[in-house]
Formats: structure tokens, sequence, C-alpha cells
């Protein structure tokens, strides 16, 4: 009989990493990944699965082990690696192991890390992405804007380029050079030419730009004119253009991601969808290990690409021709990455919010794994209810609503996702099912600012706790009015992030809520502007005026301003390590309302980051939800 899901259930799910197809189509490579509490860590190790169904092949016991990739002659396998490194050291290495098993073989290994390794077209040269520089170790000299970045740590001295290995040699050599940051390379059908996206601006880190790069000459082009924010790139099959997938920033960070072709040698980016929906995935989850990429996929003369709509992610087909962007893998379901080859598609997946597993389309859509299998069994693991409601100015927000197996009047948690644009929706959440097996409702929304939806819905700026704070109230409202067991009289809210602001401001807007839980929160927008890694362009954006121009509307848009009208028991988390919302917001509630009285507590978690809730150390995360379930039992019984 399945059991209810406790906080160190996290051990038994199998997180999932993005798929590798084989150039042929006959074999799908991934790693899969899971916690474990003893060690405190995670493994990682390699499997392989036909693409025809049957049983999936475990490749590799290390427990190192991640992001694989089909060589061209599908051969070989290239993957990323910690083995024979210890928790303390640093980087990783680059391993090849052939398909039929075998020994894996060191290629390289960096201290200053590995990632983004790709076969060139010819299977003799490796490309990837790596630091350089080198950090202090003890006394900084900071004189760059931008020094320090979440879960990366101090990088005033370092700089990330792209490198490419000869296999033949052993010697790895810089492509690229100089005071910017690559975030992509690929390589060109042809094997002669470098794509990749470039920050190099710090002051606005945000604006990629695509370049060009002659491996023979390794002189660079670029392609684009620094005024857009660009995730991924992707050759043509003929190498004469780039599918971007970006935005030209017309809602500045609420703006949504399109496609756009641009000449390989340079001219205008056209924009080549008509969606008015967001083409990558937010959906907020806790059982994922780098398994998301939107990149898109140009094959013949389609390009395959994600869409945000509403709770789900789905997978769809540009023609490039004419133009028109069909549905190809939609549902209740939050397609998480994708590969495509010739007519197959191989893609991770979770459905109706519930966990992971690997996918094939090829005209219909087949789960070929049961990577999850025993925890589906083993747990009570509940689905919830979508339900839809009509805003007081009209529009309609979604939300879904968690109900516990008991019966009566229930306890209700308003869950607040971050972002502000991200989304909740048809992916796994472990926290939600968790508070509901310990007899807590959780009601969750995409209120004004989330993703999914039109550009206008995401677009909050300048009005942060209007709008988006009345659809929360009023989903609240719509269900205690809807469903008999929520219990009005014990509601609490948490959240984290922009979920955390909420949170803290939210408590000093009502006095409806008997507990809150605020997780890697701001409390401030002045001192969010001044010590986040993102600080000074988000507030800038978002809030719409740098502080000392305006310092009215600063605090006004301040949680911490309404500290005298809070009378909600907070719980505060916050990880000493978080570099996007620094712990000094934490200290500030918690220093503000003991000042005035108020009941609150701090739960600092140290050598953990913003990532606490989805990857942080694995005992760190089961305290976390311990810590929430013994708050809500104090205060909401």
């Amino acid at each position: 009989m399945p059991r209810p899901v406790e906080p160190e259930d996290l051990t038994a799910y199998a997180f999932l990493s993005e798929p590798s197809l084989s150039p042929d189509g006959t074999l799908v490579a991934l790693s899969v990944h899971r916690m474990l509490l003893d060690p405190d860590e995670y493994e990682g190790n390699l499997w392989l699965v036909p693409w025809a169904g049957g049983e999936p092949r475990q490749l590799t016991t290390a427990g190192k082990d991640s992001a694989p990739k089909f060589s061209p002659d599908g051969k070989r396998i290239l993957f990323t690696s910690r083995r024979e490194l210890g928790k303390d050291d640093k980087g990783n290495g680059l391993y090849v192991i052939p398909v039929d098993g075998g020994e894996a073989r060191l290629l390289l290994r960096r201290k200053e890390g590995i990632e983004g390794a790709s076969w060139s077209p010819d299977g003799g040269r490796i490309l990837f992405l790596s630091n350089v520089g080198a950090d202090d170790e003890d006394v900084r000299t900071v004189r760059r804007a931008h020094f320090w970045f979440n879960d990366k740590g101090f990088i005033y001295n370092l700089r990330k380029h792209a490198f490419v290995l000869d296999l033949a040699t052993g010697e790895a050599k810089p492509l690229t050079q100089g005071e910017f940051d690559v975030a992509q390379a690929a390589w060109s059908h042809d094997g002669k030419h470098v794509a990749y996206l470039a920050a190099t601006e710090d002051l606005r880190p945000f604006l990629n730009d695509a370049f060009v790069l002659d491996v023979a000459t390794g002189t660079s082009a670029q392609l684009t004119k620094h005024d857009m924010e660009i995730d991924a790139l992707a050759w043509s099959p003929d190498d004469r253009q780039l599918v971007l997938l970006g935005d030209d920033l017309p809602r500045g960070f609420a703006s949504h991601l399109h496609l756009w072709r641009i000449d390989a040698t340079g001219g205008k980016p056209e924009r080549m969808d008509a969606l008015d929906r967001n083409l990558s995935n937010s959906l907020n989850c806790d059982v994922r290990m780098g398994g998301v990429n939107a990149e898109p996929k140009w094959v013949g003369d389609r390009i395959h690409f994600l869409v945000a709509d509403g709770g789900a992610v789905h997978l769809y087909a540009l023609g490039v021709g004419e133009r028109k962007a069909e549905l190809v893998v939609g549902g209740e379901r939050s397609v998480e990455a994708f590969q495509v080859s010739g007519g197959k598609i191989a893609f991770t997946a979770m459905e109706r919010a519930q966990l992971p597993e690997l996918f094939t389309f090829d005209g219909q859509v087949r789960v070929r794994t049961a990577f999850n299998g025993t925890a589906r069994k083993d747990l009570d693991l509940l689905t919830p209810e979508r339900f839809t409601f009509r805003a007081s100015d009209g529009a309609t927000v979604e939300g879904w609503i968690l109900k516990p197996k008991k019966e009566g009047k229930l306890p209700t948690v308003l869950y607040v996702h971050g972002g502000p644009k991200t989304a909740f929706g048809y992916s796994y959440m472990h926290e939600f099912q968790v508070f509901a097996a310990k007899g807590y409702a959780v009601l969750y929304t995409n209120p004004r600012g989330s993703d999914g939806y039109t550009e206008a819905f995401a677009d909050i700026r300048k009005h942060y706790g209007e709008r988006d704070y009345q659809d929360l109230m009023e989903a609240a409202d719509h269900a205690v009015a809807h469903y008999p067991f929520v219990d009005g009289s014990r509601l609490a809210v948490a959240g984290g992030s922009y979920g955390g602001f909420m949170t803290n401001w939210v408590i000093g807007q009502t006095t409806r809520f008997k507990a809150a839980v605020t997780d890697r929160s701001i409390a401030n927008w002045w001192t969010f502007w001044a010590t986040s890694d993102i600080g000074p362009h988000f507030t800038k954006d978002q809030v719409g005026v740098d502080p000392w121009d305006d310092e009215e509307t600063t605090m006004a848009k301040s949680p911490i301003r309404y500290i005298p009208r809070v009378t909600t028991p907070l719980l505060i988390v916050h990880s000493f390590e978080d570099l996007r919302c620094w712990h000094v917001e934490a200290l500030q509630m918690y220093t503000s309302l003991k000042h005035h009285g108020k009941e609150v507590e701090m739960f600092l978690v140290p050598k953990d980051n913003h990532e606490l809730s989805r990857g942080g150390k694995p005992k760190h995360r089961v305290a976390r939800l311990k810590a929430y379930l013994r708050w809500f039992e104090t205060h909401l019984g």
C-alpha cells in the first residue's frame, strides 16, 4: 500500500538529464541522478534507452557522470564527470566511453570547469566552455562592476570562454579571449565555424550578442547590435543562417522569447513566430538536475522549440517557409528537454504534475522509461485539481489545489512562485506533496506577472504588490468559497524569491494569514539593488527607478516599510551563499520584526545558495522542509 510522502523521499526520485539521440535514432542516452542523504551528495550515472522499447541499460556506475552526447558516428559517448575528485576539489573532467560499454577514457580535466561540450561534425574535436582566470583565495581587491553571481561565487577575476580540444593531440586551445563571457557555442555543420553568444558589457550582462568565428583564422564577426536578450542559437542545415531564441526587450524582463532568423554573415534579425507566448520552460519544479533545455533545433525545413502555455510547456515546430507554428507534443505536461533526429524526437517530460520520464515521438507519444516507477508505486502521490477564476478586473487566472486525503476543514497554504516571470503547472513539486501528506491543502496559482500567458499578463513592472497581490488574495477567496475543505480561518502564505518578496508584502498588507514562511526573499529594494548579482538592472526594470532617483517609490515598494503592520508569525528561510537575494534581506526582516515585538524566527543555511530548495545539499533540503512543517504545525495546528 502506498505510504504518505516524507521530506526524505527526495532520495526516492530519479532526476533526468537532457536526452541525447543517436545519429541513427535507435538509442537515447541520458544521465540519471539521485539524491543520497548519508554522504550528503548527488550521484549520477549514464543510461542507454532503446528507441523502440525495451529495458534501459546502465552504461556507467561511477556515480559522478552527467551530460552524455553521442558522437557523430554513434559509437562513442562524450560526458562530463567528477570521477577521482573529492567533494572540495574544483572542476570536472571530460570523458568518452564506447556505446557498447567498457572503460571510460579521460580526455581533459580542468579545475576551472567544463560545460556545454559538443562533438565536431567529423568527431575529431570537442568544443566546450570553461572559465579563465584565478579566484582570490583570501583577501580580495575588486574593481569589476559585476563581481559575483549566485551558485558561482566571486567572478570578478573570471571570464568564460570557448575552447576546442583536438582528440588526436590532446591539446585544448581557446577559441575566444577577452573581457567578455561566452554563454553558448555551437559548431556549424561543416565544422568550419563556431557560432557563439557572448555578454560583452558588465553593467548590462543580460544583453548577449551573436558572433560567428572562423575556426581556421580565429577571427570573429559580430552579427547582432547589442540590443537583444538572446538565450540560445542554432545553425540552419546549410550553415547560411542562424536561429536565435531571444527578445528585443519590448517589455523589459517581462518580454517573451521568440525565434529570430539572421544571416550567418550578419544583418537585421527577423522574427519568425507570431505567438504571444514565451518560448521557454520556466515551470517551478524541485526534481530537476540540469535537465531543462529550450534551445531550438533546426532540422530540415522545420525548427522545433518549446512553448509555455498556461501551466503546460509544449513542443512546437515551425515551418521555415510558411512560418506557421504547429503543435507537436501537447497535453497536460511539461516538456523539459528534447532532441530531434530525422522524424524521431526524444524528450523528457512530467505529466499531470507527476515525476519525470523519457518519452519518444514519431507521430505518437510513447513513454520509454520507468526510472521513477518505484517511487510512483511506493508513495501516495496526489494529483492536483486545476481551476480558473475571474479576477475582479475581468482577467482569467489559473490555479491548482492539492487536497490531502483527510476529511473535514483543512489548514491551507497559499504558495507563491518566484520570478515573477515563472509559473506553476504540470511539473512535479515534492514540497507540495510533503505538505499535503501532513494534512495541509496547497493552493498555488499563476497571478499577474506569471509566465505562460500573454506578454501583457506577465508585465507587472512598476506595479509590484498591486494587481499581482490582488490576484493572490482573490485566489484565496475563490478557494474558500469553492472548496469546502479549505479552512479560511487557518490560512498560511509562503513563497521563495519573488514569492518571498510577495510573502513579506502580504503580511504587511493583511492580517488574514495565521502563519507565513518567506524563503530567499526581498525585503528592501535599496539593499537588493546594491547587493544582488542582478540588483541594478533588475531593480531598475522591475521597480522602475534607481533608489536615489526616487527614494519614495523605492521604499513604498519595499516590504520592510510595512513592518509595524505585521501580525502574522513569520519564519524566514535563507542561505548564506545566496547571491541573488543576499542574506542581508533576511537579516533586515528579522531585526525589524524583533524590534517591533513581532513573532519571527530565522532558519539560516550555510554553504547553500538561492537554489537550496531545488539543488541544495540533500540534508539541507530535508531540514528546510521540516522547518516549514514545524512552523505550520505550531501556527495552523
